[in-house]
């Protein structure tokens, strides 16, 4: 009892009625203490607090404040601005080292580029100036790379490096030690990956004439490479790309380049046997055509020896040899045609 009127005390005080009201429900109470009879005890408390919502209550409550806060009015604050200073451009010297200015890769920077520089497009006028130009700075520059700057990066460079070997100082020297050309390509790209499957391709290439070959092995070692091979260019060129890396490929292609030059030399045993008529191409040592025209020009001729008769020149030869294996045209023809006309020294101007 005495716990509930504490507790209750503090909120049924009234300006007017304050002891009436605490003496009313404390009467009331007391009574219902004696009637303990199967929770009408609990029911009539519930229903006697109930009735305690129609008491007025004071409309404003005091608001506890732990600490006082002095409240300030916020002043705005005022900015000053910085005095920006001339662009550095205005004090660079005609003369100025420019290496020092733009020594290395960076975006394009208008006050340090002493350049009346425009990039961009505009409808009225011409184009926008450099400042403040996002074009300008958005593409890549090479400013750093001006002459003077490389010529520095040269000597800079030179101690670490060898002289130049002696017998190389031009292309045909070149040529003459490393005949072999390879070609392979990078790829410089914005992919998830680096590696670009294009990158192992290998292209080796050799001139016919830097390989030393004899009749027979030139002609088998044509017939191995086929259609790699270019008469135009005298070109051997054999491109790989079977395997996936670069050094794979290369080894490839210089195992195939070694195995067709030195199986050309092989002479198998049954080359011998062959006939004039298995011969792959025509040739003028080998051939009846040989004791043909030798008749003709010893005829009536009656020599001692076998080298006092008279033989082919040269250029009759080759001339013959080309027609035969290249096909008639009109070159080869009239190449031919001179040919027979000096060998059988026939007098007069070639129609």
């Amino acid at each position: 009892m005495a716990a509930v009127t504490r507790l209750l005390r503090p909120n049924l005080r009234n300006k007017n009625k304050k002891v009436f009201v605490f003496r009313s429900i404390t009467s009331k109470l007391t009574r219902e203490e004696s009637e303990q009879d199967n929770g009408k005890y609990s029911c009539k408390i519930f229903n006697q607090c109930t009735k305690l919502k129609k008491i007025s209550f004071p409309k404003e409550f005091r608001v506890l404040n732990l600490r006082s806060v002095q409240q300030r009015d916020a002043k705005k604050r005022q900015y000053k601005k910085a005095d920006v200073p001339p662009p550095r451009t205005h004090k660079m010297a005609t003369d100025q080292d420019w290496s020092a200015v733009w020594p290395a890769p960076r975006s394009f920077h208008p006050a340090s580029v002493p350049l009346p520089i425009r990039q961009g497009y505009a409808e009225k006028g011409s184009a926008p100036s450099k400042f403040s130009n996002a074009e300008l700075m958005k593409i890549p520059n090479f400013l750093h790379l001006t002459p003077p700057t490389v010529k520095q990066h040269c000597e800079a460079l030179k101690k670490f490096c060898n002289p130049w070997p002696k017998g190389l100082e031009t292309a045909e020297k070149w040529k003459n030690h490393f005949p072999i050309d390879i070609v392979t390509t990078d790829y410089c790209q914005a992919s998830p990956t680096i590696r670009n499957p294009e990158a192992r391709r290998v292209k080796l290439s050799i001139k016919l004439s830097d390989l030393k070959f004899d009749a027979h092995a030139k002609d088998k070692f044509l017939r191995l490479v086929g259609e790699h091979y270019n008469r135009d260019t005298d070109l051997v060129t054999i491109v790989t790309d079977r395997c996936p890396l670069r050094k794979q490929n290369y080894d490839y292609a210089m195992y195939l380049l070694t195995a067709c030059y030195h199986e050309s030399f092989t002479t198998e045993s049954w080359e011998a046997t062959k006939s004039e008529a298995d011969m792959e191409y025509y040739h003028y040592d080998r051939n009846k055509s040989k004791e043909s025209v030798e008749a003709i020009l010893n005829w009536g001729r009656t020599p001692a020896t076998a080298n006092d008769k008279l033989k082919a020149t040269n250029g009759f030869i080759s001339s013959l040899e080309q027609l035969i294996n290249e096909g008639e045209n009109e070159y080869n023809l009239n190449k031919y045609k001179e040919e027979v006309i000096k060998m059988l020294n026939i007098g007069g101007k070639v129609k």
